[in-house]
């Protein structure tokens, strides 16, 4: 079989179905990195075609897919720019194993990627994948599926492949030629299913674009299991083309930038803000950054650019637990960010993380204040969560036992020996919501949370060495 007349359905296991919290939030987007490879295999003249996930009802579906289409290979591709999938939630997990099974079962050979199977591709391989592919995928995926047209048995070959049984080949260099990669295949998903989903839920459609793929930064609890650290950017001229082109074929009111950091310097983004300009392809979008990054020049490009939200990765109002995050930033610097962005009519919203190693009463006071002072827009409240790759990961890692991952977003389950329990937690991560949401402070249940809060302390929570949590950023 020739690789240019193989048939591949594409598909992701990100059921927002399965996460209650998402759903309630109801702000999906389409597989990207997905629909990305699969206009590169597309490309190359190969049939395809897509079962997504993220409005589906469940496996079911992704079955009837299957026995409709009766493709010869199914890439089973996560979007690496939904930080959710980061998490590797474990009822999303149960999915994608149920979907490999289904589609071995009909014959077909299946390809895995994503942060999940990177860390644990033993569990895809068990059931049934013929390969993992690890980090990115527009080099790797043509190359198999040129192997697999041409009746190879032996994939040592191609880099980048986890296979059976764990067996690893060549690591594959990064894709650093952004701009020479084919627009995703918007086509293939079904825009008036989001912009209903949407519009009933916001007033509006958004849509998920990308101009970068890694991150230079090195905070370490991080993980970076397909990008790595490095920091490859698109030019503002082919990312205009992108949202020009995106205007006429999905027509979105809104954009959101999954990268993890949006234009790392000024002269980017103002020279992005000079290209949509030209295109008149001007449209508000939301984006994330680092407070160090939104100079006085910075945010007057976003401002120019259409920036209408930055989410800021704050994590807390405690520079004790900043130094030992390695987040490299200051308190100062979360002020002075959070005012700019306001003074050029820019929300502000911020990233914050409870149960740091080390973290105590005190710190989580601090991040209340900070919270009370600068009153951002929105905040997003989570809890430390150990991730394969990283610092954090070793340092808690023989505290790890039977529960490694959530079971959905909302879980906030303590998967170490944090300082206290995870139902904690919860009730401050709901009193930091409140606080951001009323100018009317409840002291009364703050002081409820520290009346009770040594029932809720752990027996031996873990430190981390004097040195490191006074390290200066």
């Amino acid at each position: 079989m020739a690789a240019s007349s193989q048939r591949v359905l594409f598909a992701h296991s990100y059921f927002l179905a399965y996460d209650a919290k998402q759903t309630r939030k109801m702000k999906p987007y389409p597989p990207l990195a997905t629909l990305m490879t699969a206009a590169v295999a597309r490309q190359r003249g190969c049939d395809v075609t897509l079962f997504d996930a993220m409005l589906s009802g469940g496996e079911e579906e992704f079955e009837r897919v299957l026995d409709e289409t009766r493709p010869a290979v199914v890439a089973l591709f996560e979007d690496n720019f939904n930080f959710l999938t980061k998490m590797c939630t474990t009822r999303m997990r149960e999915a994608a194993l149920t979907m490999i099974r289904a589609s071995k079962e009909r014959g077909c050979r299946v390809a895995v990627n994503g942060s999940d199977a990177s860390d644990n591709p033993d569990v895809y391989l068990g059931a049934g994948a013929d390969t993992v592919i690890r980090g990115e995928t527009e080099k790797t995926f043509p190359e198999l599926l040129d192997a697999w047209a041409a009746g190879a048995s032996d994939l040592r070959h191609i880099p980048g492949l986890t296979l059976p049984p764990g067996r690893t080949t060549a690591a594959r260099p990064f894709v650093e030629e952004l701009d020479a990669l084919p627009l995703p295949a918007w086509d293939l998903v079904n825009v008036p299913l989001y912009r209903a989903a949407w519009t009933a839920a916001h007033g509006r459609l958004s849509w998920n674009v990308v101009t970068t793929r890694g991150c230079p930064f090195h905070c370490n609890w991080c993980a970076k299991p397909l990008y790595g650290t490095r920091y490859a950017q698109r030019s503002p001229e082919n990312v205009a083309d992108e949202l020009l082109a995106l205007s006429r074929q999905v027509a979105p009111d809104h954009v959101w930038f999954a990268d993890d950091i949006f234009g790392l310097t000024p002269r980017w983004i103002e020279r992005f803000a000079e290209e949509v300009s030209k295109r008149g392809v001007r449209i508000p979008f939301t984006m994330q950054s680092r407070v160090d990054l939104m100079t006085p020049s910075g945010v007057e490009a976003l401002a120019h650019a259409g920036a209408e939200e930055v989410w800021l990765g704050v994590e807390s109002g405690s520079q004790q637990i900043l130094n030992a995050m390695d987040k490299g930033t200051r308190q100062e610097q979360i002020r002075h960010a959070t005012r700019r962005l306001r003074e050029h009519g820019i929300r502000a919203a911020w990233f914050l993380q409870l149960g740091y190693p080390g973290e105590e009463w005190s710190d989580i006071l601090l991040t209340r204040d900070l919270v009370r002072s600068e009153r951002p827009d929105d905040v997003g409240v989570s809890v430390a969560y150990p991730l394969p790759g990283t610092l954090f990961f070793e340092r808690v890692k023989d505290q790890l036992s039977g529960q490694r991952n959530w079971e959905d977003s909302d879980d906030l389950a303590m998967l170490f020996q944090g300082t206290f329990t995870g139902s904690f937690y919860k009730k401050v991560r709901d009193l930091l919501h409140q606080e951001a949401s009323t100018q009317t402070p409840d002291d009364a249940a703050w002081d409820e949370l520290d009346a009770g809060r040594h029932e809720h302390r752990s027996e031996q929570p873990v430190t981390l060495p004097t040195s490191e949590a006074a390290a200066a950023p």
